[in-house]
């Protein structure tokens, strides 16, 4: 009991840093978005606030969970908590995705803004992932996955790489070949993968949560 105290207490530290690091990003994105008409730093700003609400919901179970075992209680299965707080979470991921999808289609029929400051944008891209790569960094457990929660935000911090990477290719595209539609296709494809990214994990949750 003692062991798995100090592990939840462990994994509540991790995931309290990649929330206030992760606020701090969102902030730059959504700024330097806006000036550079970036949509794929808005809607990577916006695919951030998700994880935001995940890993809050996430650091809540945690602090929930601590509680009661600081209370020696047994009327509760602390397993489950952390499931549904994953679970709760999954829901609002899928429905942030879609939005964005659908935001991104409208700006590639309607022709809006493109980039025009495209080492401002690029600059803060990078950023962004080596944000990602810093919290996927306090994350990492050489002793595999410490509950199904902390190894579920590991994954989904990986998948934040590969959608910033993305983004960075869509800046370079626009800026060395004029290529602007790329900017806005980046943007759905990141928002496929939080969709993904979604489905297996309330997938995954919904079996743990029906388990007897």
């Amino acid at each position: 009991m003692k062991t798995k105290h100090i592990e939840t207490i462990k994994q509540e530290k991790r995931v309290r840093f990649v929330v206030l690091f992760t606020l701090l990003i969102i902030a730059i994105e959504v700024i330097v978005g806006i000036t550079s008409h970036s949509m794929a730093l808005l809607a990577d700003a916006i695919h951030l606030s998700s994880h935001e609400l995940i890993l809050g919901l996430n650091w809540a179970a945690y602090l929930l969970v601590r509680r009661l075992q600081n209370k020696q209680s047994e009327n509760y299965d602390t397993s489950k908590i952390l499931s549904l707080s994953a679970f709760t979470s999954g829901i609002f991921l899928l429905a942030t995705a879609i939005f964005i999808v659908i935001e991104a289609f409208e700006r590639l029929n309607g022709h809006e803004g493109h980039i025009t400051n495209h080492n401002f944008a690029i600059i803060t891209a990078v950023v962004g992932l080596v944000a990602n790569i810093i919290c996927v960094r306090v994350m990492y457990d050489k002793n595999g996955k410490a509950d199904y929660n902390s190894h579920a935000v590991y994954l989904h911090l990986l998948s934040d790489i590969l959608a910033k990477a993305g983004i960075v290719i869509g800046i370079v595209c626009a800026m060395l070949w004029d290529i602007l539609w790329i900017d806005t296709a980046v943007a759905i494809i990141s928002a496929l993968i939080a969709a993904h990214w979604a489905k297996n994990l309330l997938w995954d949750t919904g079996r743990t949560l029906t388990r007897a």
